[in-house]
């Protein structure tokens, strides 16, 4: 019998925009291939959930209305994220599920909205000033071409300990001024790419990878 890959999906009903369920789905088919089955466990509200239990963090994009449902119940999963990250456990994480990982997003009428604060970076909305249209970048594994739609604006507040995933050609990506798209820490990244992202086989394989060794680690202890 083939052997199976855990995926937990964070707000899987809630967090789902432009796509994103497609990187799961990307994924499920590159590990069939690779002799792998793929249970995916949507983890939303009151659920219990240990990170370790699991191969591959998925947490994807929302609208204004869903992050606010989601930052109400997501603090309590806070410790067991920050573990699995630390552990060099693979994760992605797409717009919402991304700003999520930093300390804040201030809106637009000022409010300040805590976040997990895992990772130092922050995020500024400016509803006035949507970025949105295609993108590509150039990243560790070759090219990323994507599209883009949020007014959320990221910072990294600790440049030597984050890196971005890519030096953008076109587009926006975290914000007009850096001239870069998303955000790598050991093995998690942070993306405003939809589209999905892996839809890009290059990265997609990368990721695959990283949840075939991730899997190899979870069921040798």
């Amino acid at each position: 019998m083939p052997e199976t890959i855990k995926i937990a999906y964070l707000y899987e009903d809630l967090m789902n925009t432009y796509g994103d369920s497609g990187d799961v789905k990307i994924l499920a088919f590159l590990l069939k291939e690779q002799g792998y089955d793929t249970q995916v466990d949507d983890v939303s509200l009151d659920a219990d959930f240990n990170a370790f239990d699991y191969d591959f963090l998925f947490f994807g994009g929302g609208q204004d209305f869903e992050q606010s449902v989601v930052a109400k119940d997501i603090s309590k999963h806070k410790q067991t994220i920050t573990d699995y990250i630390e552990a060099d456990k693979p994760m992605l994480c797409i717009c919402g599920g991304y700003q999520f990982l930093g300390k804040f997003y201030e809106t637009s009428g000022g409010e300040t909205i805590q976040c997990l604060d895992i990772l130092p970076f922050h995020t500024v909305f400016k509803a006035d000033a949507r970025m949105i249209g295609d993108t590509e970048y150039k990243t560790e594994w070759g090219t990323v071409k994507a599209f883009e739609n949020h007014s959320g604006r990221t910072y990294f507040d600790d440049k030597n300990m984050l890196k971005p995933l890519g030096t953008m050609v076109e587009g926006y990506g975290n914000n007009p001024e850096d001239g870069v798209e998303g955000m790598r820490y050991k093995n998690v990244i942070g993306s405003y790419s939809h589209g999905p992202i892996l839809k890009n086989e290059n990265i997609a394989r990368a990721i695959a990878d990283k949840i075939v060794q991730s899997h190899k680690e979870r069921i040798a202890k």
